[in-house]
């Protein structure tokens, strides 16, 4: 079983306190956001998980700590830096202190374990095409050095972005053409790999590749270890991805990130985190008169390991 830390909300950077302790006391619940009244109850131990996949916007506070995961269980990390200002991520660090922090990590937990999102990308009157290439530019010669590779998306059009980025610009082909050439260009005078996620469109002519961002053969090849041949279902639509397994919970991110679909609005969130206890099972909230809480499956997909796991002390 793969489990994902920041699918839903960015646990690392806003509830890492409550991941560590569900990490010392090795278990954890996962309220099903379909049928609320199901709790899946997963155990996190090294021999029932095979890997932790971590996303997040900010590190910085779980540095020190995460030598207690990445010492006795199969990581892997995205790390979300951006084109925009604190007009369309209110509550995400400078970009300088982002680099640092992201440099940082790469040092603990080497480059191969580590991937880049410049995700998403959006058009406005301030951030422009040529805006994009110029920022993604400064960032790749930074950051190159230190990652395996840098994934990107095109923003996803959904109901409420309008209201919450009123001069959002649709996207046209044409504009994504002239990204997807300017990016692989700079990618690749940098040596930065570069691929595209969640795309009807391929942009191979311009070295970018269209795959999952998380594969079995890439987890495989980071944690020297191989994976059985499974289908990659991906976690939505158009995903490439091999389905993981979330923790979080949809309306918990106090980041508002204003292209976030995973929020519906500021009200809800503030809603939930106020009902985040660092000591509960749940991310938010507590079990609930009614609940049922299932042992979730954990089947291994481990086809052989190049390394022992071992248990915690």
């Amino acid at each position: 079983m793969i489990l994902n830390v920041g699918l839903r909300t960015d646990i690392v950077h806003h509830y890492h306190d409550w991941l560590f302790n569900r990490f010392e006391e090795g278990f954890v619940y996962a309220r099903n956001p379909l049928f609320p009244y199901r709790i899946n109850s997963y155990l996190l131990k090294p021999d029932k998980i095979d890997a932790v996949v971590f996303c997040s916007k900010n590190y910085a506070h779980a540095l020190d700590r995460l030598p207690a995961i990445t010492e006795h269980y199969r990581t892997f990390f995205f790390y979300t830096i951006t084109a925009y200002d604190t007009d369309l991520e209110p509550a995400i660090p400078l970009k300088e202190e982002s680099i640092r922090t992201l440099k940082t990590l790469s040092g603990l937990v080497g480059r191969n374990k580590l991937v880049w999102r410049y995700d998403p990308v959006l058009l406005t009157k301030k951030y422009t095409v040529e805006y994009h290439l110029g920022m993604f530019e400064s960032l790749a010669a930074q950051i190159s050095p230190y990652v395996s590779r840098c994934a990107f998306s095109f923003v996803e059009m959904f109901i409420k972005i309008n209201q919450r980025i009123r001069d959002i610009i649709p996207l046209t082909k044409e504009d994504k053409l002239r990204l997807a050439e300017g990016m692989g260009k700079i990618a690749e005078k940098y040596d930065l790999p570069l691929q595209i996620c969640c795309s009807e469109a391929g942009y191979e002519d311009f070295g970018i590749k269209k795959e999952g961002c998380l594969t079995l053969d890439g987890l495989g090849k980071a944690n020297n270890c191989h994976f059985k041949t499974l289908p990659h279902k991906g976690n939505k639509a158009g995903c490439l991805c091999y389905e993981s397994r979330d923790i979080g919970y949809y309306d918990s991110c106090p980041s508002e990130c204003k292209y976030c679909n995973a929020n519906r609005g500021i009200e809800n969130v503030s809603v939930n985190f106020a009902l985040h206890d660092p000591s509960s099972p749940l991310l938010i909230g507590k079990v609930r008169k009614g609940d049922m809480i299932l042992q979730g499956v954990q089947n291994s997909i481990i086809l052989h390991d190049g390394r022992q796991i071992s248990l915690f002390d």
